[in-house]
């Protein structure tokens, strides 16, 4: 069985070139140094300046995939290039870079990359057509954030988008970056630790409890983190859903759409990741790392092992809902 990370990052310099100097950009990079606080600003930076090999280069990235028996990658863009404080033209440009240099990245090991492209959140008319042309370029549909400045996952006018995606097979991974709770996290990292979890629970349920997924159920949404808090307090979503009629924007109890949603198995515990397993099922959770940055997992199979799967849910989680998902060639 193959074995595939599908949580895995590229560090593409074009974009930070071309939107340095741009409207915008230096009160972004002040709201994100306020979010992050300067401790966190500083280490990241050395972690990245160590790690830039991984995040750039074909060879350095298929030599540490050897290393810990990962057979394929699917290489999405890093979250800091989503830049969604920049206007339309210069979003498209950002989206086109994006995509043409995760395509040239993963061109250079077709047997063993594949590749995500950017939509852009705060320009939701563009993300259909950014969509369509990253799969132009064979790649397999799309990353994004949790919301955009002023919109969340449930605003109509992503509805286009939903469908867009949906139609075509594209996978669209859902990854946040930053956190609205804002100076409040920016001590001991806590904008990453705490604020990456409350994004995707945020987001997944913006999703859920407006009936996204009830309109777009062929959606191939895969979620990062293990999905955050949501998957592991349920019961209080089903409950809420079933005591007010405020809450009833989806069809049926929270829990059930987790098994319309993909997951990866970054959650840093056997345990947690057990409980993702049981609330999602085992054909709805995908191997991840979160490759190379010091907040993932260096081994993710050993990460699945020590959870202590049967044969076939190993199976299914290491590779096998990877390829049915992102439609690959199993190279077992």
């Amino acid at each position: 069985m193959t074995t595939v990370d599908v949580h895995a990052h590229l560090l593409l310099p074009e974009i930070e070139r071309a939107v340095a100097g741009q409207p915008g950009h230096a009160a972004h990079r002040e709201l994100d140094a306020r979010r992050n606080g300067p401790d966190a600003l500083a280490v990241s930076g050395e972690m990245v300046g160590e790690r830039i090999g991984l995040l750039t280069r074909v060879a350095d990235r298929l030599t540490a995939m050897d290393e810990v028996g990962v057979d394929a990658q699917i290489v999405s863009p890093s979250p800091s290039h989503y830049h969604y404080w920049a206007d339309q033209d210069l979003a498209g440009e950002v989206c086109r870079l994006a995509a043409e240099g995760v395509a040239g990245h993963v061109a250079e090991a077709p047997d063993r990359l594949y590749g995500l492209g950017l939509a852009p959140l705060q320009h939701p008319a563009l993300m259909a057509q950014t969509l369509d042309h990253a799969l132009d370029l064979g790649l397999k549909g799309v990353e994004i954030s949790s919301h955009a400045p002023g919109r969340e996952l449930s605003d109509p006018a992503y509805e286009p988008f939903w469908a867009r995606a949906a139609e075509s097979g594209a996978v669209v991974f859902l990854h946040p970056f930053g956190c609205t709770l804002d100076e409040r996290l920016n001590r001991w990292y806590l904008s990453n630790i705490v604020g990456q979890p409350v994004e995707n629970a945020v987001a997944l349920s913006h999703l859920i409890f407006s009936g996204v997924l009830d309109r777009h159920p062929g959606l191939k949404l895969l979620a990062a983190h293990g999905g955050g808090y949501l998957p592991y307090y349920l019961g209080r979503s089903d409950h809420g859903w079933r005591e007010r009629p405020d809450a009833r924007g989806c069809a049926r109890e929270p829990s059930s759409y987790l098994r319309l949603l993909h997951f990866d198995s970054l959650v840093h515990d056997p345990a947690v990741l057990r409980e993702l397993v049981r609330a999602a099922g085992p054909q709805r959770v995908l191997l991840g790392s979160d490759f190379p940055f010091d907040m993932g997992e260096p081994d993710p199979l050993a990460a699945l092992r020590a959870a202590g799967p049967d044969s076939t849910t190993f199976d299914a989680i290491r590779g096998g809902n990877a390829i049915r998902l992102f439609d690959l060639k199993d190279g077992s």
